[in-house]
C-alpha cells in the first residue's frame, strides 16, 4: 500500500472535550499507511461565528482555515459538523470555491471512500446503537461509511433505532440558545 500524506483538521469540541478521539483517530490513520501531519497554527473553521451571524468574522476565520491548510494534500476531520461548514459555506465566504472544500474529509469516510477501508481490525464486545449526527448525515451526506466500519468490528452487535435520523437537539449553539426546545428533542430521541 503506498503512503499518503494527510493532514489533520481537530475541532474545537475535540480539541477541548475529547483530545484522545485525535490520538485514537492518529493512530489508526497511520495503521491504515498515511503520514499524519498536524499544523499546530490551526484554530477553527468559522462555524460558530458564521451560525451567530457574524458573517465578517467568519471570513477571517474562514481565510486562515484556507491557509493553514494550503498544502494540497487530504485533510481528514474527527467530525462531520466542521466538514460539512467547510465544504458548503466556505465558497460563500471566499468568493468562490476554495480547494480546501474538496480536500477535506470525514474520518469514516475517508477510511471508506479515499482509501477503501471497512475493517480496521478492531475489536469490541457489546453491543451499540449508531447515532447519525446531524452534520456528517445532512451536511456531507454521510450514513453507510460509519456503519460499514462498525460492521467489521470483531464482537460488535450493531443495532439500528427507528428513529435514527431524527435530530438528538444538540446542533452546537442551538443547544444553548434554545435549551428547553433542545431538551425537549433529546427527552424524544
Amino acid at each position: 500500500r503506498q503512503i499518503m500524506r494527510v493532514q489533520l483538521f481537530i475541532p474545537c469540541f475535540v480539541d477541548q472535550l475529547y483530545p484522545d478521539t485525535a490520538w485514537n483517530m492518529v493512530r489508526i490513520l497511520e495503521k491504515c499507511g498515511c503520514t499524519v501531519h498536524y499544523n499546530p497554527e490551526q484554530t477553527c473553521c468559522g462555524q460558530p461565528a458564521f451560525n451567530a451571524g457574524y458573517w465578517d468574522e467568519c471570513a477571517s476565520v474562514a481565510a486562515k482555515f484556507a491557509g493553514d491548510f494550503d498544502t494540497g494534500d487530504y485533510i481528514v476531520a474527527p467530525g462531520g459538523s466542521c466538514t460539512g461548514f467547510v465544504r458548503n459555506y466556505f465558497d460563500k465566504l471566499q468568493n468562490g470555491l476554495h480547494p480546501v472544500q474538496k480536500q477535506l474529509f470525514e474520518f469514516t469516510e475517508f477510511l471508506t471512500k479515499v482509501l477503501g477501508i471497512k475493517d480496521v481490525g478492531a475489536e469490541l464486545q457489546g453491543r451499540a446503537v449508531y447515532h447519525d449526527a446531524c452534520g456528517a448525515l445532512r451536511e456531507c451526506g454521510i450514513k453507510d461509511a460509519p456503519r460499514e466500519l462498525l460492521q467489521h468490528v470483531k464482537g460488535l452487535e450493531l443495532s439500528e433505532t427507528d428513529d435514527c435520523e431524527v435530530c438528538c437537539g444538540f446542533g452546537g449553539t442551538f443547544a444553548v440558545k434554545f435549551e428547553s426546545i433542545s431538551a425537549a428533542m433529546a427527552e424524544q430521541k
